[in-house]
Formats: C-alpha cells, sequence, structure tokens
C-alpha cells in the first residue's frame, strides 16, 4: 500500500510540476534571472505549494505514524551549518545553470529531454559521491 501511494503521490507531484511551468527549464531561467525579463510567476506557485503544505507538515509533526502506519520521517535538525549552507550554494547554483532541479528532471527524463538525462546522472553521480564521503566522514568520527 505505501508503493501505491509514493506511486500516486510521485504522479500528482509531477503533474503538478508539469502543470506549473516548473518542468520547463526556461521558465525557471526567466524566474531566476532578476536583472533580465524576469518572470514572477513561479513565485506564486510556490507560495501556493507553501500554503497547500503548511498544515500537512503542521499536521505530521504532532504525529509519531503516518495515516500508513509508517514512521514520520521529519526531519530533526535544525541547526544551520556548513554543510547545509554549501549543499544550498550548490543547489542553487546547479539551478540557475541548468534550470532544472531534481524533480523536474526526473518528469522531463521520459520526454527525451537530453539535459534532463545528463542532469539525472550527475545527479545520480553527486548521491554516490555523497554516500562515500558520508560514510568516510562518520568511520573517521567514529558514528
Amino acid at each position: 500500500m505505501s508503493r501505491v501511494s509514493a506511486l500516486l503521490a510521485g504522479l500528482l507531484f509531477g503533474l503538478g510540476l508539469l502543470l506549473s511551468g516548473m518542468a520547463d527549464p526556461a521558465k525557471v531561467l526567466a524566474f531566476l534571472d532578476l536583472a533580465g525579463a524576469w518572470d514572477p510567476s513561479l513565485a506564486l506557485v510556490m507560495a501556493a505549494a507553501i500554503a497547500v503544505a503548511l498544515p500537512g507538515f503542521a499536521l505530521a509533526g504532532r504525529k509519531q505514524v503516518s495515516w500508513l502506519g509508517l514512521p514520520m520521517g521529519l526531519p530533526a535538525g535544525r541547526d544551520i551549518d556548513r554543510r547545509l549552507v554549501g549543499g544550498s550554494l550548490l543547489f542553487g547554483v546547479g539551478w540557475g545553470i541548468a534550470g532544472i532541479c531534481p524533480g523536474p528532471a526526473l518528469v522531463l527524463l521520459p520526454t527525451g529531454h537530453w539535459q534532463a538525462g545528463l542532469f539525472v546522472l550527475a545527479m545520480l553521480a553527486g548521491m554516490v559521491l555523497y554516500a562515500g564521503l558520508e560514510a568516510r566522514r562518520r568511520r573517521r568520527s567514529g558514528n
């Protein structure tokens, strides 16, 4: 049941990305181009997404298990450290260069958008690199 729910949630998320224009790299780049022909429409999409998600996160924060009986996996850390800032900057630079982030890349992948394919390959390589570096860091720190 949880896999069906995850599939449905992913399909709904992908549909939302397509309908909102978030899967269109040109639209995303126009949103990030503050000094040029700025397109503010994605700010409205983000504000609407936050408005929809906030009640759900507030409810989820008070529960120990999900409606499907699975443990809640909400992030517990609230520290803003070098790793968070560095990762955020890296994400932002990558998003600004390509106009694609992970969700839209996966949505674009079946369309034959070669840049999305390249992005997904780079993303997978980054995930493997991160896992290796994180495992090494934990071994060194004894955690």
